[in-house]
């Protein structure tokens, strides 16, 4: 019963924080009309769902502010629970306006459900067939709320109310972060904040001034600031119907600094807008990532120039293998072409080993982690070579520049471990479900689907619709939530209420 005021104070204090800072998206509306007595309605739909948040938020907060603070159970029930709750909540703006204004028609709520999870998750899977006819509050309430959820509602309700304690770490910690820029929690998640501010401001004055430039197929400024914030929240929503391939190259190229940008840890950046300029470039997450572009863009350049696409040079296959791959690898999901169905099986299982692996720890990005994946390369080299050395062997383990004991090197990987095997164990169970609902797609773009929802990317092989099946389409929500909190948040709190069950009976 304690844990559970905990919750329920911890909770409170999220929906109350969400409430306030949902309200700035009815600046939205205001500015382009879309108000009540209009057409198109966006003002009240977002003034409800503040309400919401409010309704539930302050009697939680009031009820049981003086709960004990959070412990590590209670907090990774509070991550769960919150962003299941929220992105509920949060699909009320899809339910309540139309997603197309031409035809007015409105999602269903598992549709709307779908897609305010990916947005909260900044995964970027849709149900919307023509983003551009959306109404432009629509259009901004998907890029706010990937926005927000890149960084964690967790982070955003922690760097304004929290107090510094280990009540707030374990909070932190929750939301399936850990690196911190500084000892205490409420100044790294404020810190987490202007980093996060600064970035969305450049990449949105640099995407508007070259599309003041380039004209032709720039973006306008509506266009940048959506871009902008999905972009480097990592999550890939867009305000038009190809995402971003009719822009110019060089929009690209700054919609692909901005995706980079969102992939490396926070703390790394810290580092960078610190002058530690040699501390930034031996980050072993930083090395990994690009050592993994060059690879990867090598490899699919290479795949592209046979198969069905069958680009005659490297240069053709090169530009659109290089969006895709880092799209993938940093898991936002734009696409710099029309279709990615029409590109080979192997193409396509590249990309998804890029889902899979992920961004940076500690970074907007999804996946299993760059981290991860380097402490079990480490470890399985660790384990070789004291297979065939002689017993008195001494073992130095080192990650990056930092010596590790042989205990906390261990302790790492087996978490490291752990995590990647419940990983991949669901999804290949969502594989084979989505495979036998959808028997007339071929493996490879099932896969390709379970690992875009689950290494919360968005790319798409053309499965995902709003005429989904409705079974296909709740798995894919699971597998975003669960890709979002990386899978332990979930395990507790499903074992928590099945303690609070048995306890009633």
């Amino acid at each position: 019963m304690s844990d559970l005021r905990t919750v329920l104070r911890d909770m409170g204090a999220i929906y109350i924080m969400i409430g306030i800072i949902s309200l700035i998206t009815v600046l939205v509306p205001i500015f382009f009309g879309e108000l009540p007595g209009t057409s198109i309605d966006g003002l009240t739909p977002i003034l409800i769902t503040s309400a919401v948040f409010f309704l539930f938020g302050v009697p939680f907060y009031l009820l049981f502010k003086n709960a004990d603070p959070a412990n590590f159970k209670s907090a990774m029930v509070t991550a769960a629970l919150g962003w299941l709750t929220i992105s509920v909540v949060g699909s009320l703006p899809f339910l309540l306006m139309p997603f197309n204004v031409n035809t007015f028609a409105t999602m269903d709520s598992l549709s709307a459900f779908f897609e305010s999870m990916s947005g909260w998750t900044g995964t970027g899977l849709t149900m919307v067939d023509n983003e551009a006819l959306l109404p432009y509050t629509l259009q901004f309430w998907r890029t706010f709320i990937q926005w927000i959820g890149g960084v964690g509602v967790i982070v955003l309700t922690l760097s304004i109310l929290a107090r510094p304690g280990t009540g707030s770490y374990v909070l932190y910690k929750g939301e399936a972060r850990d690196q911190k820029t500084h000892p205490s929690v409420v100044s790294t998640v404020r810190t987490i904040w202007w980093i996060f501010l600064l970035y969305t401001v450049i990449g949105i004055l640099a995407l508007t001034a070259v599309g003041f430039f380039v004209q032709s197929n720039g973006m306008d400024p509506w266009q940048a600031l959506n871009h902008a914030m999905t972009g480097l929240a990592t999550g890939g929503f867009s305000v038009t119907d190809d995402s971003i391939a009719s822009f110019d190259a060089i929009s690209q190229f700054v919609v692909i600094i901005l995706m980079v940008l969102g992939s490396i840890a926070f703390a790394a950046h810290y580092d960078l807008l610190n002058g530690r300029l040699k501390r930034f470039f031996r980050d072993p997450q930083l090395k990994s990532m690009l050592l993994f572009f060059i690879v990867g863009i090598s490899v699919l350049s290479l795949l592209n120039m046979s198969g069905i696409l069958s680009f005659p040079h490297f240069a053709d296959a090169f530009g659109p293998a290089a969006f895709q791959f880092i799209s993938a690898l940093t898991c936002t999901g734009f696409a710099s072409v029309e279709s990615l169905a029409v590109w080979s099986e192997s193409s396509l299982l590249l990309l998804s080993f890029a889902m899979v692996i992920g961004g940076a720890a500690g970074s907007t990005a999804g996946g299993i982690k760059l981290f991860r994946a380097i402490l079990l390369y480490k470890g399985v080299g660790w384990r070789i070579k004291q297979a065939i050395s002689t017993p008195r062997r001494v073992f130095v383990h080192k990650l990056g520049e930092k010596p590790l004991s042989k205990e906390n090197a261990m302790d790492l990987i087996n978490e490291a471990a752990i995590i990647s095997f419940i990983w991949i164990i669901l999804l290949s169970a969502s594989v084979m479900i989505l495979s036998s609902i959808y028997s007339d797609y071929s493996l490879g773009k099932v896969i390709f689907e379970v690992c875009s929802a689950q290494g919360n990317v968005g790319l798409t092989s053309g499965i995902t619709s709003i005429s989904m099946n409705t079974t296909a389409k709740s798995m894919l929500i699971v597998n975003m939530w669960i890709g979002r909190l990386e899978i332990i948040p979930v395990i507790v709190l499903i074992r928590s209420f099945f303690g609070i069950r048995r306890n009633v009976i």
